[in-house]
């Protein structure tokens, strides 16, 4: 009796089975480490006495415009829907960082080169995964370059028929919990307590 013969993966197959584990494991991963260094130079740079809860805020809605898609990623099919809201948030993204430099620079909080570096990483990391991500789904971005057209689900979130490991999304959640939720909310309470203390101050000057 002949043994079957076992067809080898088409390169088509192992080039997006690569391209996937590229994101989970490598590109996503990669951006918890810049971000918790980036929080070390506002500490550094103590944040509370200078921009304060102004900036700290703009920090919570650059990692919503990141972690909103992140999550509908996980949690839905790649469609035109998707792209487009992530494409929207990259873009919100980048302008909300230059947003977040210019009240840095304007507050008189000093932004090291080494903290510009890390915000290279910062900004570069969403167009990077959005890119590998277009890669997989080449229909997808046809369709959304098409309108949808001939997709009755084209503009609407579809919950994923294939469901990602739950150790998986278990890690992820739990990394961005020490890495972002964490640290972030410190800084942000810091900036708060640092403006409840100074305001009094500023009231008694204002109206000796």
């Amino acid at each position: 009796m002949r043994k079957p013969v076992i067809q080898p993966a088409s390169p088509a197959v192992d080039a997006q089975d690569a391209t996937l584990r590229y994101l989970m494991y490598g590109l996503l991963p990669s951006w918890f480490a810049p971000g918790l260094a980036d929080w070390v130079m506002h500490r550094r740079t103590r944040i509370e006495k200078t921009a304060g809860t102004r900036e700290s805020l703009i920090h919570a809605l650059m990692m919503t415009e990141v972690g909103v898609p992140i999550t509908l990623a996980f949690l839905c099919e790649v469609n035109p829907m998707l792209l487009a809201v992530m494409l929207g948030a990259t873009g919100a993204h980048e302008a909300t960082a230059l947003w977040d430099v210019r009240t840095a620079v304007r507050s008189e909080r000093e932004v090291t080169p080494v903290e510009q570096h890390i915000h290279s990483f910062l900004e570069a990391l969403p167009f990077a995964g959005l890119a590998a991500l277009m890669c997989l789904h080449p229909r997808q971005v046809r369709s959304l370059l098409r309108g949808g057209e001939g997709d009755p689900n084209a503009w609407r979130l579809v919950a994923r028929h294939q469901r990602l490991p739950v150790g998986y999304l278990a890690g992820i959640a739990a990394a961005i919990t020490l890495a972002v939720v964490v640290p972030y909310g410190e800084e942000l309470r810091r900036c708060l307590r640092e403006g409840r203390h100074t305001q009094p101050a500023e009231a008694r000057e204002a109206h000796p």
